[in-house]
């Protein structure tokens, strides 16, 4: 048995005159968290349908668990458990009730339909609240519960389409202590996501840009091959105004706002500090602290698409 649960080779999808992907290539260990990232329009979604046999790749070639996505797609579908962001959950129906009506679909019944939907309920805990509607279900539980749908069949291979989109943090983090659970179990899971905090959970990464995939690794591969020169973070009383002061100097790579913070980014930025300070001080501008920091995904995220797209240019 190969040592990977997905094999992708230059993997290509086109409608019309647009291309959704672009000649994708990377290979996902068995019982790995696998993470793909990037913005909506990315080619995430497509890239994960083609995978899961529901669209026909235009160009390349994929196997899943060791099947040809083109020619054994019963093969893929009976090993392999799917998420979307919007859950697949009939709302109209109970949590019991969607949990047998997918058990059903997934081929299990009888005592086995039972234990897994125990195993289900207890997982999501939703125990007592079997007969309740789903849609009278707040996002979290709502999430836990498809989680619960998709794993019944016990898959080798679990995909996860956003599956965290519109939650709250400390649903999103339940949630990803359970996907840790199913990995040290040896499910193998694919997962897209916008998240960069999520994205730093997984054991591998692919960046995905306008179809192509313009970095490759675990996140401290990707920090440390990836990222173009250091991250100054600037914490001042008027980062609007900082900004744009920091843009017009023209002399950064990347300058970006985290939130009330500024991201600087240049090689041998420490040797900015002190221009900086005097550009901000000229439109009174005060400075709290400026540290160089360790770059975070986002940083280096950004990093790669301005990379890609000067490449391009």
């Amino acid at each position: 048995m190969s040592e990977y649960a997905v094999q992708v080779d230059d993997l290509t999808k086109t409608f019309g005159d647009f291309t959704a992907v672009d000649g994708v290539t990377f290979n996902i260990r068995r019982g790995e968290i696998f993470g793909f990232l990037g913005p909506n329009g990315a080619g995430k979604t497509t890239t994960i349908r083609m995978l899961l046999c529901l669209l026909r790749p235009t160009a390349g070639r994929a196997t899943v668990l060791g099947y040809d996505i083109v020619r054994q797609p019963e093969e893929i579908r009976r090993r392999i458990g799917y998420m979307s962001q919007r859950f697949s959950l009939y709302e109209d129906l109970t949590v019991s009730e969607n949990l047998n009506f997918y058990g059903r679909t997934y081929g299990v019944r009888g005592e086995s339909l039972r234990q897994r939907k125990q195993f289900a309920v207890q997982m999501a805990g939703l125990e007592g609240r079997e007969r309740e509607l789903t849609r009278n279900l707040a996002g979290g539980w709502k999430q836990r519960l498809a989680l619960g749908a998709a794993i019944l069949h016990e898959p080798d291979m679990l995909f996860l389409d956003e599956p965290t989109a519109g939650v709250d943090p400390i649903s999103r983090r339940t949630f990803w202590d359970l996907l840790y659970r199913l990995a040290e179990e040896e499910t193998t899971v694919f997962v897209t996501t916008h998240y960069m905090d999520e994205a730093e959970h997984c054991q591998e990464l692919a960046f995905i840009h306008q179809g192509h995939i313009i970095a490759h690794g675990s996140p401290e591969e990707i920090k440390v091959n990836t990222m173009r020169g250091q991250v100054l973070e600037v914490d001042c009383d008027r980062p609007d105004v900082a900004m744009v002061v920091l843009q017009e100097m023209d002399l950064f790579e990347e300058v970006a706002l985290y939130g009330a913070l500024i991201h600087v980014v240049a090689q041998d930025i420490g040797h900015y500090e002190t221009r900086i300070e005097r550009a901000l001080a000229d439109v009174d501008v005060h400075v709290q602290a400026m540290d160089v920091i360790a770059p975070s995904l986002e940083d280096v995220f950004i990093s790669s698409v301005r990379n890609y797209d000067n490449t391009q240019e």
